[in-house]
């Protein structure tokens, strides 16, 4: 899982660097696809449930699940969040960032800002013998008072043999409750946090996730190891 996340990482990495205006995001996964299979990695999301590309790009008031196109170009004030998997070896990691695109309002680098703490809020409270809630819990609370909401729809969840694993990581609930956390879980927590509503509607395509309300979106993700020293961050953007 390590050389898996040290993939990911660098698939994201190279898409930052690439990101900016009137580059499209089928682009955008072509180069991800060459540093994840340059170095002996699967795209994780290719084929997964019938998804069909290797990453996911959601652009501006989409959450998640875009579907690189090359119809979709980037322009100046855009913000485009990209969710990338990998297997190496039978091993898998996950993450994903949100990135600005050339200068972006004030409010898109707040929204941005705020989306990121709450990750590692989430992630400081990943610790042994506390419980998913108190992860989910310090999200939420984090969110909603900036103003902002948590996604309801979409979860974060455990990583490992497969891309998704027991247990789910809600971005929301209460502190003490749900599975208790063990040295040696590996957990995708992943905010993805909304300017408006909560609430979601999935498009024709079937995957793209959108705002109900048109409203911004952004999407943080890393792939953590729980440790008795504290939580590991196996990830990098």
């Amino acid at each position: 899982m390590i050389i898996a996340s040290e993939i990911v990482s660098e698939a994201l990495q190279a898409i930052k660097k690439a990101v900016a205006p009137g580059i499209t995001t089928k682009a955008l996964e072509e180069i991800a696809e060459d540093v994840i299979r340059m170095r002996g990695g699967k795209p994780a999301f290719k084929g997964y449930k019938g998804f069909p590309a290797s990453i996911c790009t959601s652009v501006n008031d989409e959450v998640v699940h875009g579907i690189p196109s090359e119809e979709v170009v980037l322009k100046e004030g855009d913000i485009v969040s990209i969710d990338l998997g990998v297997i190496y070896k039978g091993y898998i990691s996950d993450a994903a960032i949100t990135l600005p695109v050339g200068e972006i309002s004030e409010a898109a680098e707040r929204l941005l800002s705020v989306t990121r703490e709450a990750l590692f809020e989430g992630i400081a409270r990943a610790v042994p013998s506390n419980r998913v809630g108190d992860i989910s819990h310090a999200i939420q609370s984090y969110v909603e008072s900036k103003g902002y909401s948590v996604v309801r729809k979409f979860v974060g969840h455990g990583v490992g043999r497969r891309l998704h694993e027991e247990p789910q990581v809600p971005n929301f609930g209460l502190p003490g409750r749900g599975v208790k956390l063990r040295e040696g879980m590996t957990l995708a927590i992943e905010p993805m946090v909304n300017e408006g509503t909560h609430d979601v509607s999935i498009m024709e395509d079937g995957w793209t996730a959108k705002t109900k309300d048109g409203k911004l979106s952004a999407h943080f993700e890393h792939t953590i190891l729980i440790k008795k020293s504290g939580p590991e961050i196996l990830t990098n953007w």
